[in-house]
C-alpha cells in the first residue's frame, strides 16, 4: 500500500522534478549510433531491443545515464555512451521522446492473467497494480521519470521483469519498487503480463 501511496503522489507531481532541457531536432543529429538496434526513429528492429519511440524524456535520460554510470549494466550498450555529454543525452532523449510510439498485440492467452495483475495486482501477495505507476493505458508517468510500457515487445518487458526478479537490474531506486514487485511474480505470470502490456492501447 506504501509503495502505491508513493507512486500516486510522484504521479500528482508532488515530487517538483526540474524540467528536461533536450532539443530533438539536435538530438536527432546524435542517435547514428542508435539506429543500428534501436530503428532511425527508435522503433528497435528487434524484440530484444527496446523501443525508444515516444518513451517519456525524463525517463529515457535516467536510463542513458544509469548505462553510462553503469548503474544499470546493459552490455549491448558498452562503449556506446561514453562520449556523451549530459545535453547529448538531453537531446537524444527529446528526440526519441518527440517521435511515435509503436503498438503491439496482446495473445489472447494473456489476457486474463495479465490484465488482473495489471488493473488490480494480487493483494494476497503483496503485488500492487501496474496501473498505480505505469497508468491504466500504458503509457507511464514522465514525471516520476516511470516509462511507458504500452507497445513494447513482450520479449523485452518480459526480460526486465526477470532481471528486476533476479537482482540483475537495480536502478529502480532505493524504494525497490520494480526488485520488490518482481520477485512475487512467476515466470507464467511475467509472460502473461508482458503480453498483456505489450497490446496497451
Amino acid at each position: 500500500m506504501k509503495r502505491i501511496i508513493v507512486c500516486l503522489l510522484v504521479g500528482l507531481g508532488w515530487a517538483g522534478f526540474a524540467a528536461a532541457e533536450g532539443d530533438a531536432a539536435a538530438g536527432k543529429g546524435k542517435v547514428a549510433l542508435c539506429t543500428a538496434c534501436h530503428g532511425p526513429t527508435g522503433v528497435s528492429i528487434a524484440p530484444n531491443f527496446p523501443h525508444l519511440a515516444g518513451q517519456g524524456e525524463r525517463y529515457l535520460t535516467k536510463q542513458i545515464t544509469d548505462i553510462k554510470s553503469g548503474a544499470r549494466p546493459v552490455p549491448e550498450m558498452i562503449g556506446m555512451t561514453d562520449n556523451l555529454s549530459e545535453q547529448d543525452i538531453e537531446d537524444i532523449a527529446a528526440f526519441y521522446a518527440s517521435q511515435t510510439a509503436p503498438t503491439g498485440q496482446a495473445t489472447e492467452s494473456s489476457i486474463e492473467i495479465g490484465q488482473k495483475l495489471y488493473r488490480g495486482g494480487d493483494i494476497d501477495k503483496g503485488i500492487a497494480a501496474c496501473t498505480a505507476c505505469h497508468s491504466p493505458t500504458g503509457k507511464g508517468n514522465d514525471l516520476a521519470k516511470f516509462p511507458m510500457l504500452a507497445g513494447q515487445s513482450p520479449e523485452y518487458l518480459a526480460k526486465q521483469l526477470r532481471d528486476f526478479r533476479e537482482g540483475d537490474r537495480v536502478n529502480d531506486g532505493d524504494s525497490r519498487i520494480m526488485r520488490d514487485t518482481a520477485e512475487k511474480l512467476s515466470n507464467k505470470q511475467i509472460d502473461a503480463l508482458a503480453s498483456y502490456i505489450s497490446g496497451l492501447r
